[in-house]
């Protein structure tokens, strides 16, 4: 089975976190961590990239566009992402102002597009879900990309402790809609309190993948199939970034698992 679990140790500067793979794999992903007044310089070749600030504030120049001062959180769980789109084939730099922190969402792309920002007040907020898998999700670059970006879908999901999210279980690795789109999906994951854990299932139809993984704090995990609900143990606020894409087109059908798929009568009761 190819390496699905990446954990990752806190660093500075760059650090390539899935390495994307040119020919096979779409996409890949990075973190950036930068002490104030340091820059970073790179090219995205091609790859569309979402920079999502996780904490700290940052001024960007992509293609000799300046956006200056971005980013309004202290962490992860302290508001709403910013994020910049940076299309492919774009030289890009990146100061920080303050202590700061990014995710690099990569992802390949055929077409190059505009840079763009999303602003905190811009992003989408869902409340899904019902009882005991309540979460609240925030759509970064999801219908409104629609004509600004080639794949990429980008946002983020906050499960309250004792609470699953991912859930129903559901999956999307198969092109037939209008039951299910084919899209491959990366999680990283914050947890709160750091010293604790999440758990990521991964099981699919014919049982010959039905595994759980201990989801620590700056984890990674990529889903190229399969059902794969997560669990927020009693006690832990949990957190993912989450983007996704596909050959097939942006647009998001997950398909139920059948065993649970009556729960969704509750959440519109």
């Amino acid at each position: 089975m190819e390496q699905l679990y990446y954990h990752c140790q806190e660093s500075k500067g760059f650090q390539q976190i899935l390495q994307p793979n040119g020919t096979n794999d779409l996409m890949g992903f990075a973190l950036l961590k930068l002490t104030p007044g340091e820059e970073f310089t790179s090219r995205s070749g091609e790859y569309e990239l979402a920079a999502v600030i996780m904490s700290g504030k940052a001024s960007f120049v992509v293609e000799n566009k300046h956006f200056e001062n971005l980013g309004v959180r202290e962490s992860v769980f302290q508001g709403k992402a910013t994020t910049v789109y940076i299309p492919r084939d774009s030289d890009y730099r990146v100061k920080a102002e303050t202590a700061l922190e990014a995710s690099f969402c990569q992802v390949k792309a055929e077409k190059k597009y505009q840079p763009f920002v999303v602003l905190p007040d811009e992003v989408t907020t869902n409340h899904r879900g019902a009882q005991f898998w309540q979460r609240e999700v925030h759509d970064i670059i999801v219908e409104n990309g629609e004509g600004r970006v080639d794949r990429i879908v980008v946002g983020e999901t906050y499960s309250a402790p004792g609470s699953w999210s991912s859930f129903p279980s559901h999956k999307h690795d198969r092109n037939r809609p209008p039951q299910e789109t084919e899209l491959v999906e990366i999680y990283h994951f914050r947890v709160e309190p750091a010293n604790l854990f999440g758990v990521q299932l991964l099981y699919t139809e014919d049982g010959k993948v039905n595994e759980a993984f201990l989801i620590r704090d700056r984890d990674t995990f990529k889903i190229p199939y399969g059902y794969h609900p997560v669990a927020a143990p009693p006690g832990v606020k949990l957190y993912y970034l989450w983007f996704l894409a596909g050959n097939h087109g942006r647009e998001i059908i997950p398909y139920d698992d059948p065993a649970f798929r009556d729960l969704r009568k509750l959440e519109t009761a």
